[in-house]
């Protein structure tokens, strides 16, 4: 291979927002990100499931009569 051609591998914490850090390898001296896994509502189970539109209601209103037959 030639030399001078990768660049330089470094390994690095990557730091979130919470105070998180993760220990990967990257090109790129630091990394520093918004969410991480430890602090996202989907990840820590305080994502909270709504019908906001009211979407059943909808397709219940629409299709409801299909299905009673």
């Amino acid at each position: 291979m030639k030399e001078g051609v990768h660049p330089e591998y470094h390994k690095i914490n990557a730091v979130c927002a919470c105070g998180n850090a993760v220990e990967l390898g990257s090109i790129l001296p630091e990394i520093k990100v918004e969410i991480c896994s430890a602090c996202h509502p989907f990840f820590t189970g305080k994502q909270k499931l709504i019908d906001s539109a009211g979407r059943i209601d909808k397709f219940n209103k629409k299709y409801g009569k299909l299905t009673a037959k």
